[in-house]
């Protein structure tokens, strides 16, 4: 039986690998970081034509666009990010503030819940409070009775019926739904 040098890495061992996995991972640390940690271990190791990820860039994504600020905006009063340490960059899509618009949209007040129909508020109190009574008993209630279950059951499905029944039976062939 022949021993292998003790100082030699033994080619079973699960060690064996590690010293060339870590080589590897080293160089493309370096080559993605675009700096050289010297000639890359195994094939093309004394070329010296390194490259970079930044070398391969079809669409010229490397090199970052001049922003220019949209039309209809102005430099924010901070003149940039707050905190930002490093004024000389160019400036940023948040570093403007859109100029204000005298005919901005305003939507409607919608109406008052307090003048609706007493029995629409009354129907989606019971749609919604319905399964939200069955629940609360199913886990705080365990002996209701029976009587109070079903009158759970029978509240939400009338809700639901008559809230159904409210809608509108037929489509206005002029509203697509838009509100100018």
């Amino acid at each position: 039986m022949t021993r292998s040098d003790p100082g030699s890495p033994d080619p079973d061992s699960p060690d064996s690998g590690a010293n060339e996995d870590d080589a590897v991972w080293r160089d493309l640390v370096a080559r993605l970081e675009g700096t050289d940690s010297g000639p890359a271990p195994g094939p093309g190791a004394g070329t010296s034509a390194a490259r970079t990820f930044r070398d391969f860039d079809p669409l010229g994504l490397s090199v970052p666009p001049q922003l220019t600020p949209p039309a209809g905006t102005r430099p924010a009063a901070g003149g940039g990010a707050e905190g930002s340490a490093d004024r000389d960059a160019p400036p940023g899509p948040r570093d403007y503030e859109a100029d204000e618009d005298e005919g901005a949209f305003v939507p409607e007040e919608p109406p008052s819940l307090a003048s609706s129909d007493p029995m629409t508020v009354l129907a989606w109190l019971g749609a919604v409070g319905g399964p939200i009574a069955l629940l609360l008993s199913a886990i705080f209630w365990r002996s209701a009775p029976l009587l109070a279950v079903v009158g759970m059951v029978a509240a939400f499905a009338a809700s639901v019926v008559f809230l159904i029944m409210k809608l509108p039976h037929e489509k206005d062939e002029h509203d697509d739904g838009a509100r100018v």
